[in-house]
Parts: C-alpha cells; sequence; structure tokens
C-alpha cells in the first residue's frame, strides 16, 4: 500500500507527461542541429532577416522576423537559427496530445497521438531547420486544437484563439487559406453553422484581419508579386512531376506509413460514431482541404499540417475499443503500437534528421530519401571561392564591386559566410532580392556565380571565367546548378534598364 502510494506520487500528470514528450523531442532536434551546414531555404530566409519588411515575394513576413530574433540572440550560427523551429515543433506535439485529450482520450491516447505526430515526416524535417513550413505546421496544429476546445466546451471565446492562429497561420504561410476553407465549410455542413450569428465568432475574423492586414497592404502596393511567385513555381512543380501522386503521398511521405491507420481511424471516429459525432466539422476541416489541395494540383507536403487532429482523434478511437478488449488483449494491443511508432520513428529520423556521417552510405540513402541533405553542403566553400576570386583582382577593380548570384542559396552563401572575408552584399534578381536594387554606386565589375556562360554574354559585354567552385566530401549540391566563377564588366544597356528587364522566380 506504501508503495503503490509513493508510486502515484511519483508518477507525472497527463499533462506534464505531454510537455515533457514534447521537450524530449524539441532537446533531440537541437542536439542535432549544429550538423552539416545551412539549407539553402534557411539562406533565403537569412538574407530576408537582414532586410525586415511587412511581407516578402517568396512568404509572409513571421519566418524572416523570428529569424531575425535568433540572429540577434545567439548569432550567425546553426544551433541558434533553427532553436525556434525545435521550440515549434515541441508545442506541436503538445498540441497533438491536448487535442486528443480534448476530444475525450485519457493519457494513453494523449501519448500516442503526441508520439504519432512527433514521427510524422514534414514534423522531423521542420524540427531540422528553419523553414515557414515549421510555423504552418504550428499554427494549424494550434487553430485546430482551438477548434476542438470549442466544440468540446461551447465556449464561443474559443474563436479568438481561432482567429489568432488563423492570423499567425498567414502571416506564416499562404495554405493557411485552405485550413479557413476547410474551418468554414465544416461549420457550414454541421450545426455549428450557427456561430455565424455569433458575435465572438466575428470578433475571431476581426482578429484573423487585423493580423494579416500589414500582408494585404504590401502585396498590393508590389502588385501583388506574391501572387505571380506562386504561380512560377506552380508551374515548375507540374513541369517537374512534383505535384504527380498527391494521394499516394498522403499514405507515405506526408504521414509516416506507420500511422496511416491511427489517421484512418481518426477520420471513422469522425464522421462514423456517435462519440465523434460533436467534433465531425474537425473530419471536414481534412476532407475538404485535401480535396481543394487534389484540385489545384498542390504538392502532397501541403496537406501535412492536417494529420495531428486526425491521429488525435485516431487515438481516441482506439482507445474506447481497448475498453472492450481483455486486460491480456489490451496490454498486447498497446505494445504493438509502440513497437510500430518506434520503428517508424527510428526510420523517419535516420532518414530526416541530419545524423548520417556526410556522404556515407547511409547519408547518401538519406539525401536519395528527402532530397534535402546535399543542399546543405558546399556553400561556405562558395563563399570563400568568390573571396578568392576579389582578391586576385588589382586594387583598383575592387573599389567598385559586386557579387551578382543566380539564387538565393548563392545569395545567401554570399551574404552569411561573405562577411567573414569582407565580400559586398550579394545582389540578385530573383524573388525579393530584385526589390533591394543592384546598390549605389552601381558595381562597375561584377563576380557572378550560378551563370552560365551564354547567359552572361547576354547581360554583359565582357566575361571572364575565374574559378570553379569545390565539392567539398565529394557532394554535388543539387541547388548550385553552374559550378563556374566569372568576372564581368559593363552591364549592356546600362543598370537601370538592364535590371528594369532582370526580375525572375526561384
Amino acid at each position: 500500500m506504501r508503495e503503490s502510494l509513493v508510486s502515484s506520487r511519483l508518477r507525472p500528470s497527463d499533462g506534464t507527461l505531454i510537455w515533457l514528450t514534447g521537450l524530449a523531442f524539441t532537446l533531440e532536434h537541437i542536439a542535432t542541429s549544429s550538423r552539416y551546414g545551412f539549407h539553402r531555404d534557411e539562406l533565403l530566409t537569412y538574407s530576408n532577416a537582414r532586410h525586415l519588411d511587412w511581407c516578402y515575394v517568396v512568404y509572409p513576413p513571421l519566418t524572416a522576423w523570428l529569424a531575425r530574433a535568433e540572429l540577434a540572440i545567439f548569432g550567425a550560427n546553426l544551433i541558434g537559427f533553427r532553436f525556434f523551429a525545435a521550440i515549434a515543433m515541441g508545442l506541436l506535439i503538445v498540441l497533438t496530445g491536448l487535442t486528443a485529450r480534448a476530444l475525450g482520450g485519457s493519457r494513453t491516447a494523449m501519448l500516442v497521438a503526441a508520439v504519432a505526430a512527433a514521427i510524422e515526416g514534414p514534423v522531423v524535417f521542420s524540427g531540422s531547420f528553419l523553414s515557414y513550413m515549421t510555423f504552418d505546421l504550428l499554427w494549424w496544429v494550434t487553430a485546430a486544437w482551438s477548434t476542438v476546445c470549442l466544440l468540446r466546451s461551447k465556449n464561443p471565446r474559443w474563436w479568438l484563439g481561432i482567429g489568432t492562429a488563423i492570423g499567425l497561420g498567414i502571416l506564416t504561410k499562404y495554405t493557411m487559406v485552405f485550413f479557413v476553407a476547410g474551418l468554414l465549410g465544416g461549420m457550414l455542413l454541421t450545426p455549428n453553422r450557427r456561430y455565424l450569428r455569433c458575435p465572438w465568432f466575428w470578433c475571431g475574423v476581426g482578429v484573423a484581419a487585423v493580423i494579416t492586414l500589414p500582408v494585404i497592404i504590401w502585396q498590393f502596393q508590389h502588385h501583388f508579386v506574391g501572387v505571380a511567385w506562386m504561380q512560377s513555381i506552380h508551374t515548375r512543380d507540374l513541369n517537374l512531376g512534383s505535384t504527380d501522386y498527391f494521394l499516394p503521398g498522403q499514405l507515405w511521405r506526408t504521414a509516416n506509413p506507420v500511422t496511416v491507420p491511427l489517421w484512418l481511424a481518426g477520420l471513422w471516429f469522425l464522421f462514423a460514431t456517435p462519440a465523434g459525432k460533436r467534433f465531425r466539422m474537425v473530419g471536414w476541416m481534412y476532407v475538404i482541404p485535401l480535396v481543394l489541395f487534389l484540385a489545384v494540383r498542390g504538392r502532397d507536403y501541403y496537406l501535412s499540417p492536417a494529420y495531428p487532429m486526425l491521429m488525435a482523434a485516431g487515438a481516441v478511437w482506439a482507445e474506447l475499443q481497448l475498453t472492450s478488449l481483455s486486460p491480456r488483449s489490451r496490454s498486447a494491443a498497446i505494445r504493438t503500437t509502440w513497437i510500430f511508432l518506434a520503428i517508424g520513428g527510428l526510420v523517419s529520423y535516420a532518414l530526416v534528421v541530419p545524423i548520417a556521417p556526410i556522404n556515407s552510405t547511409w547519408w547518401r540513402i538519406a539525401d536519395g530519401a528527402n532530397n534535402s541533405f546535399n543542399i546543405e553542403i558546399g556553400w561556405p566553400e562558395l563563399a570563400a571561392t568568390v573571396a578568392r576570386v576579389r582578391d586576385s583582382l588589382p586594387a583598383s577593380k575592387r573599389a567598385a564591386l559586386g557579387v551578382l548570384a543566380f539564387d538565393e542559396g548563392e545569395a545567401g552563401a554570399v551574404n552569411l559566410y561573405g562577411r567573414a572575408y569582407g565580400l559586398p552584399e550579394a545582389i540578385s534578381g530573383v524573388n525579393s532580392n530584385w526589390l533591394r536594387g543592384y546598390g549605389n554606386p552601381p558595381p562597375q565589375t561584377i563576380i557572378a556565380v550560378g551563370f552560365t556562360r551564354d547567359e552572361l554574354s547576354r547581360m554583359f559585354a565582357s566575361c571572364t571565367w575565374a574559378a570553379n567552385l569545390p565539392h567539398p566530401y565529394g557532394v554535388m549540391n543539387d541547388a548550385i546548378d553552374q559550378a563556374d566563377v566569372w568576372i564581368c564588366r559593363d552591364v549592356r544597356g546600362g543598370w537601370p534598364t538592364f535590371w528594369k528587364n532582370f526580375q525572375y522566380y526561384g
């Protein structure tokens, strides 16, 4: 009796256990975040963080704002730059467990849901580097949790939380509008349409509108350049086949394969069981975005933020089924569940988290699966090569020197690593870099990286080959299309005319 009492006192509460689970996965991401180097997309964010604005061509401003805060706190290092991403994924895991509790689940359902969300491929990936996808995941899950709390408590003040999460989501990634479509569709298709007459609902709408207003104003002032970028990227994805197999991708790429039975059970719980009837709106919040992404031919991972809420629902359904089993069968079912989650988690982390020795067999298999590890290799060497080319020039040619980069990665590498060599900030026609111009006074000598000789010959009267970019560890960085570095002079037509026609998206 006394031992039992001591054991119960030492046993953490359900909420504490979920927070400890989130903390454990956060610490794992922090511990592995210093391997390899900055991802190409992180270099994009680094450049944007140095030029704070109300919006950017590629995405809304929140990710760059957070990156700027990390740079101010930690400096330009991998652990610091990825710190908020690790925190965000830990919070996502916690909120998934709390969603299961709000759906009626107890300790087992909460923990299963939290771990299932933690091993979802995009969640693992997003905790390993800083990306707008990282916070997009968090805001979808936050909005879903708030919605479940609304449906459970029938307290309309939860609309304030939903509106805040949606506003922050739109400040992060425009795909939040698909969640909004699912939310409104779910309201109209269920008795929750009554909230359309509720003042708190409209207060939530107002909160979301106020948060997103600066983005709308910026886009209007810049002729909705974000729409042009999305059209360009979508055309590229269609041509590359990146949007093919959207539905099969939901089974193995977007959600961890071992969690498929769990989230399918979540759909069953929400649409086909009496216990899930009052939460049916949450089911529509998955189905409607699924149909819309399929209709517009979005990439499969765009729907990844919707799976944690289904995993929470599936864990609750599974927990209800366990009550009809004998204690022995119940223990066997729980044990089997944890075995599958452990296997799925180990495979997911082995393929996605940057822990394999560079260019080892393990590394090559993982890079083939996620196609991202190679994009973290070679950026410091690029900046060092550009600096050597600069140093080879006569002093008279260095006074009005510019570095012209083709891609966000090359520009970001010069901006980040080139500071140690005294390189000027890179200029580029890609995305928000074009809006920042070519400098004043205009450069007279250009070191160009990422371009072909034919491209440069159309832009400049004179170009001379200067160097090849190295391939450290024998790794080819897929984000660097051209490995030649050139010295160019005399831009054709003059800088104002040239720059006016130099804008492009990538």
